[in-house]
């Protein structure tokens, strides 16, 4: 079956000496595996570049189900990126989520309302021109939202500790060890107010970024089954440390 689809790029990786498999997270079919020949030559219609982290694409592909990869028939960038690549900054926060999102879609099935957030999102951070040091930390908190284990605000209270394994602010210390004391519990209450367009007002210091990334990754690491610790985040780590 052929079918068209809107897809972000998430993993690519080299197979053999001509061709790639790549991950991709579809607009229409949710996470698909493809394997695609690359070209030698300048003239072939497939190129390597298109699939770099979170790139936009525009996909015509051979779709069956009881196929592992899929095989890519026609593709085109769908929208440019005009500053992500020449930004370092902008490049590095796009490799840990192009990695944070590798582990966090896995078997994700058909989710429109979370492909439309992704893309909007990467597009929001190609045309900010600054204040955009928090961006990674909102993108990850809202992206809980689309995969199920959004945290529930209702019993935040001053002094309350938040349950990491139950998504829930709560005013007495849970049995289990994965929970934030009232401090952490603030700053996660505080993280949930953010969005893209007001997060420069919330004045974190590099420490505190750090501290609340650290944070964010173990919630997803209880709720994402066999979530790895993040390579690409040493790097992030860096550059706000």
């Amino acid at each position: 079956m052929i079918l068209k689809s809107k897809a972000i790029v998430l993993r690519s990786l080299k197979f053999g000496d001509s061709s790639l498999i790549i991950d991709m997270f579809t607009e229409l079919e949710g996470r698909i595996s493809f394997i695609t020949r690359i070209p030698k030559t300048a003239k072939g219609k497939i190129k390597k570049q298109y699939f770099q982290p979170l790139t936009l694409l525009d996909l015509e592909f051979d779709y069956r189900q009881r196929t592992s990869l899929q095989r890519i028939k026609e593709v085109r960038i769908l929208r440019p990126y005009g500053s992500i690549p020449f930004d370092p900054v902008k490049s590095a926060i796009l490799l840990f989520l192009s990695e944070f999102l590798y582990y966090v879609t896995r078997g994700e099935q058909q989710n429109v309302h979370l492909y439309n957030y992704v893309c909007a999102s990467m597009e929001w951070l190609d045309e900010a021109e600054r204040d955009y040091a928090n961006f990674h930390l909102v993108f990850m908190m809202r992206l809980s939202r689309f995969v199920g284990f959004f945290p529930n605000l209702d019993a935040f209270q001053p002094g309350a500790c938040f349950d990491l394994r139950n998504a829930t602010f709560t005013s007495r210390v849970p049995l289990h060890p994965d929970y934030l004391l009232p401090v952490e519990a603030a700053g996660i209450n505080r993280l949930i107010r953010m969005d893209y367009e007001n997060m420069h007002l919330f004045r974190l210091s590099r420490h505190e970024r750090n501290q609340i990334s650290d944070t964010v990754l173990r919630y997803y690491r209880i709720h994402v089954p066999d979530m790895p610790e993040l390579k690409s985040f040493h790097v992030l780590r860096e550059l706000f440390s």
